[in-house]
């Protein structure tokens, strides 16, 4: 499938918020030792049955294969789009703010603050706080135009056989790459033990974000980035085939970073124009004056 093929308004935004992937990931892994909200308490929509979600991974399933993803990485890691200042970069990030989620009214800026404040509070590393509050600029993919289930999702390894601990794996069977041979068995185009940094995954902000960032900040970061959507493995352990050891002494750290990423919401917002001077000095430590987009 052609990167350029056309898509509906539809089949671009199925989600009524990109958040609301996360929040059904809640509903999949509710974190026991993070409770204050209990999963019944997100999202209280009017579909009961979650059809949205569902028309995502439809969609997301149907569309990311190897070439689809080999397609973006060469569409978009020439990095020609913008030249911003990170803060400037989270501001931007702010237009993806969506009145429809219930939950929470903070933009995306605010939500990455608490993220980090939960973070820094817990006495982390500066490098690990910095990662928490940019770990999701990469969803400026939808500013660029393109579609919820190219920038948000579970994701995984393309270019070998789907795991059925994907999220809804049914839906693979509209992927052509479960019927191409080069793809569809348990290591496809890989080697046992190959290590993931051999491994494709599925497009996303979380692989264009670690392209952007991967010069800069230490390794941990960089797995926490990159791997931060991977449920497939590092809650269900589907991929380990592919993994090599560092591979997993790095996981350690992605599963550290993930109770932040998801179970940090709440409803009181950070003050920006008083946590803005601290971030900017993080910035400035590890990240260059200005990055492309």
């Amino acid at each position: 499938m052609s990167a350029a093929m056309p898509f509906t308004q539809e089949q671009i935004n199925p989600l009524q918020s990109i958040e609301q992937w996360e929040e059904d990931v809640l509903t999949r892994y509710p974190e026991h030792t993070y409770p204050a909200k209990t999963k019944e308490a997100y999202r209280n929509y009017d579909n009961p049955e979650r059809d949205t979600v569902r028309e995502f991974y439809r969609l997301n399933h149907k569309y990311q294969t190897y070439d689809f993803v080999l397609e973006k990485k060469k569409e978009f890691l020439q990095f020609n789009r913008k030249k911003l200042k990170v803060w400037e970069a989270m501001e931007f990030l702010n237009t993806l703010v969506d009145d429809s989620d219930p939950d929470i009214e903070l933009d995306q800026l605010q939500h990455l603050l608490q993220t980090a404040e939960a973070i820094r509070a817990d006495g982390h590393p500066d490098w690990f706080i910095l990662t928490g509050f940019i770990h999701d600029m990469g969803k400026v993919l939808c500013l660029f135009g393109e579609p919820q289930w190219a920038v948000v999702g579970d994701t995984f390894p393309v270019g070998c056989a789907h795991s059925d601990k994907i999220v809804y794996p049914e839906y693979f069977a509209a992927n052509p790459d479960t019927y191409d041979e080069r793809y569809n068995t348990k290591y496809g185009v890989y080697e046992h033990g190959c290590g993931l940094k051999n491994v494709h995954m599925s497009w996303g902000h979380d692989e264009y974000l670690y392209h952007i960032v991967k010069d800069y900040l230490p390794e941990p970061a960089l797995y926490m980035i990159r791997y931060h959507s991977f449920y497939s493995q590092h809650r269900e352990h589907a991929y380990e085939h592919l993994m090599d050891d560092h591979d997993r002494e790095m996981f350690e750290w992605v599963n550290k970073f993930n109770p932040y990423d998801l179970y940090s919401k709440s409803p009181k917002p950070p003050v920006v124009s008083e946590l803005k001077p601290y971030y900017e000095a993080l910035i400035a430590k590890y990240l260059p004056a200005e990055i492309c987009l």
